[in-house]
């Protein structure tokens, strides 16, 4: 069984308050993006796990997809897969390609041994693997609030924009994001924001984690500034960093971005 799993972008991004578990609660819109990794899942004699692409760094026990084996396998007593990914998608670039790929593995181990489970024991499965690994069970737009695992429908879409896309090859920890943010609640919701015109995304729609990562590094906050001066609509850091994306009217030639029509 193959399957093909997809990244995301951040439409704004809140850092509202601190938890008492650590984490911070946050507002943001996510929006699936036709950029994807390949995920093969087949039964086998014994458990395996293979990569290609993109070298991932650390231990492959530490593999979102690992780990949800794991976790199904713990709970449903599944027989062993091996498991190859092929990683096209960059990591530690806020797209979420990790999350992604251990969510797209709950759902073929789900169809694969026919367990049918719901996309709500899914998305609970899929919560001990990440925060923003719920996202990608049901894969549409959503805005996401507590810790990114709270996740309400939203009707939008971007389908008349080409979504430029570029990552720098610049890793921004978690670590460092942030610890430039002051959490604060913002005036105007994010949910509200994206549901206006997207002319008056620019000014108004923001990532704050871009007020502690541009100065640390100013090459990303020019690829943003490239983008407007390119014509963007709209352009912003995705996540935590590093990757930066515009949405444009029409593509525009002799720039080194990865262009999706979406």
């Amino acid at each position: 069984m193959i399957s093909f799993p997809n990244a995301k972008i951040n439409l704004g991004l809140s850092i509202i308050s601190k938890r008492e578990d650590g984490y911070h609660n946050i507002e943001s819109c996510f929006y699936p993006i036709p950029w994807h990794d390949s995920l093969e899942v087949i039964e086998a004699a014994s458990f395996a796990f293979k990569s290609y692409g993109l070298d991932i760094p650390g231990d492959s026990a530490s593999n979102l997809c690992v780990k949800a084996y794991e976790i199904l396998k713990a709970n449903h007593s599944i027989p062993p897969v091996e498991i190859h990914l092929l990683k096209n998608i960059p990591m530690g670039a806020g797209l979420g390609g990790g999350s992604a790929d251990g969510a797209f593995t709950l759902k073929m181990l789900n169809e694969l041994f026919k367990l049918s489970l719901s996309a709500e024991q899914l998305e609970a499965y899929a919560l001990e693997l990440g925060s923003d690994c719920p996202f990608f069970i049901k894969n549409q737009p959503v805005i996401a609030s507590s810790r990114g695992e709270n996740l309400q429908t939203i009707d939008i879409n971007l389908s008349n924009y080409y979504l430029a896309i570029h990552n720098p090859g610049i890793h921004v920890s978690t670590k460092e994001a942030y610890s430039g943010v002051t959490p604060q609640n913002p005036s105007t919701s994010i949910s509200e924001l994206v549901q206006k015109p997207i002319s008056t995304w620019k000014d108004h729609l923001v990532n704050d984690f871009e007020a502690s990562i541009f100065p640390n590094h100013p090459s990303i906050a020019k690829l943003k500034q490239d983008m407007y001066d390119a014509g963007a609509v709209y352009a912003s850091m995705t996540g935590s960093g590093s990757t930066v994306f515009g949405l444009f009217e029409d593509t525009v030639e002799g720039m080194n971005w990865k262009w999706v029509n979406l």
